[in-house]
């Protein structure tokens, strides 16, 4: 009998949980200051990402090698970029499944300065 009130508890939160109101979704619109946000977070992670990788791969090797390490890196986070603006755009915020969307807006086909993600 330890039991029942901890399990009865779970019951009520779940209870909760399920038949809480959901919230109305607005209408999407384009907000400068989110923009302008997402492109200095974009910049600041690229900016942390290129000499963070570098200096820990680089940690790992002979100093006669450091340089070929932070090039490595340096165009591996170029290819990354390249390919996220082909590929990997529309399988985020395009319609498809709940986890993975479609290759419908591959190579920015369709994205305009008017377009809503």
């Amino acid at each position: 009998m330890t039991f029942k009130r901890p399990y009865s508890a779970g019951l009520a939160a779940l209870a909760v949980g399920l038949f809480a109101a959901t919230a109305a979704y607005a209408e999407p619109t384009v907000n400068k200051g989110d923009n302008a946000w997402m492109l200095t977070s974009t910049v600041l992670v690229l900016l942390m990402t290129i000499p963070g990788l570098a200096l820990f791969y680089g940690g790992l090797v002979r100093s006669k090698n450091m340089l070929s390490v932070l090039m490595q890196v340096f165009y591996t986070v170029c290819v990354v970029t390249v390919i996220w603006a082909l590929y990997g755009y529309s399988l985020a915020f395009t319609g498809g499944s709940d986890f993975i969307g479609g290759f419908s807006k591959a190579f920015l086909m369709g994205v305009t300065p008017d377009s809503k993600a």
